[in-house]
């Protein structure tokens, strides 16, 4: 039957959700979840749906502000996207899955399954961001120097930075020059499903809002603690050659939650499940087969 698309209602917002029943279902294998990165949309998992599909029912959303969901001009945060997560399991799912997350969508992975450990029975992170960590980087005499500065170009220059990053041309440069390896990945669909949502009326505004809310000191809870009392098993997958998150931060994160296993995946960039989805697709069903 394929995937099917759906809205419900989270906080008076619409937020889209698709769900992808098992073929072949099985009772002790759970359901799971799928979570995308900043500025993508559900169909960034386009090829990775259908294998997980086999014995799980797939479930996957486009967070507030991405995608089909509503982009309201609201204070975002992890803090958020972790209770759109908890009230949709809620209301859908209702017993212990299996959440996977690319970029941003595997620190929101990693936190609604720390904070809500009724949620979860295992965490797949491609990629995961300790914003955290990167903030710390920055020496505390020059902090609020930089956050003037970020302030300013909020305020005066992202909106027209967007109207040009969100144009077709400049989404295909990005993708191919620095997230993707293998450029062949980055065709007319992958392109769409990311200048598609740039294109709604609310969207400026609502990347503005998220620009800001990134500079926020309470963006998002502590990774690291967040990881030390995670419960359940956790993969972390690193594309040997992602350009945005250093791939050595695998290393680092790995060794704060109790039960975790790190895999490096050669010649993949930032979003290897689309990079290379068959070996993706074959680290995270060997996992569950051994782990869950």
């Amino acid at each position: 039957m394929g995937m099917q698309y759906r809205d419900w209602y989270f906080r008076g917002w619409r937020s889209h959700y698709g769900f992808y029943r098992a073929r072949n279902p099985q009772p002790d294998k759970p359901p799971i979840l799928l979570i995308h990165g900043f500025g993508a949309a559900i169909d960034h998992w386009r090829s990775n749906i259908p294998a997980l599909a086999e014995n799980h029912t797939v479930y996957a959303i486009d967070l507030l502000g991405f995608g089909n969901s509503e982009k309201p001009p609201t204070n975002y945060s992890v803090y958020l996207w972790v209770e759109q997560v908890l009230q949709f399991w809620r209301k859908f799912i209702q017993v212990p899955m299996v959440i996977i997350g690319n970029s941003i969508g595997s620190l929101v992975a990693a936190i609604a399954a720390s904070h809500h450990p009724e949620i979860a029975s295992g965490v797949v992170a491609i990629s995961l961001p300790d914003i955290e960590a990167f903030n710390a980087m920055v020496p505390k005499a020059l902090q609020p120097i930089e956050r003037t500065v970020k302030a300013i170009v909020s305020a005066v220059l992202i909106k027209p930075l967007f109207h040009l990053v969100r144009q077709p041309f400049s989404i295909r440069f990005v993708l191919r020059g620095i997230v993707y390896c293998d450029r062949r990945r980055v065709d007319q669909e992958l392109v769409e499903i990311i200048a598609k949502p740039a294109r709604d009326r609310q969207a400026a505004e609502a990347f503005r809002q998220l620009n800001r809310s990134l500079n926020h000191p309470n963006y998002s809870p502590s990774l690291t603690q967040a990881l030390t009392q995670l419960q359940v098993p956790l993969l972390i997958l690193w594309g040997s050659r992602d350009r945005l998150i250093p791939p050595s931060e695998g290393k680092r994160l790995v060794q704060y939650a109790p039960d975790a296993s790190l895999v490096y995946l050669e010649n993949m960039g930032h979003c290897a499940h689309d990079d290379n989805p068959e070996r993706v697709n074959y680290e995270i069903l060997d996992w569950l087969k051994v782990s869950l």
